[in-house]
């Protein structure tokens, strides 16, 4: 986990992918990752994140399809996990200025806010 609260713009490529071994994993192959939030808003939250960059959802291109299909593949089988487990699930990105991070990234999370 962090100790030192993160500042730049992509928290993904410069933290998490190059250090996977400081996040609670719950997924990892050569193409995504997913951890539990290091902030996590909800009881449950589970970020999935492309390792190789992709700016936002907005910006995919056919180039990415193969990132972004293998991306939508773990989001769904972690959503139906979480949905499995804990009787629902929401899954959700952000764009623009609600993007904290500048990388393309899907929460799945349940349960209350914290």
């Amino acid at each position: 986990m962090q100790s030192v609260p993160y500042s730049g713009d992509d928290f993904y490529c410069d933290v998490a992918i190059p250090d996977p071994g400081s996040l609670d994993v719950v997924y990892e192959d050569e193409v995504v990752l997913a951890f539990h939030h290091t902030r996590p808003f909800w009881t449950n939250h589970i970020v999935i994140v492309p390792k190789r960059h992709i700016a936002s959802f907005t910006t995919v291109t056919s180039a990415d399809e193969p990132v972004v299909r293998r991306l939508l593949q773990v989001v769904q089988t972690i959503a139906a996990e979480t949905e499995r487990t804990t009787g629902a699930a929401a899954v959700l990105t952000n764009l623009g200025e609600y993007q904290d991070s500048k990388h393309l990234h899907v929460h799945v999370h349940s349960g209350p806010q914290r």
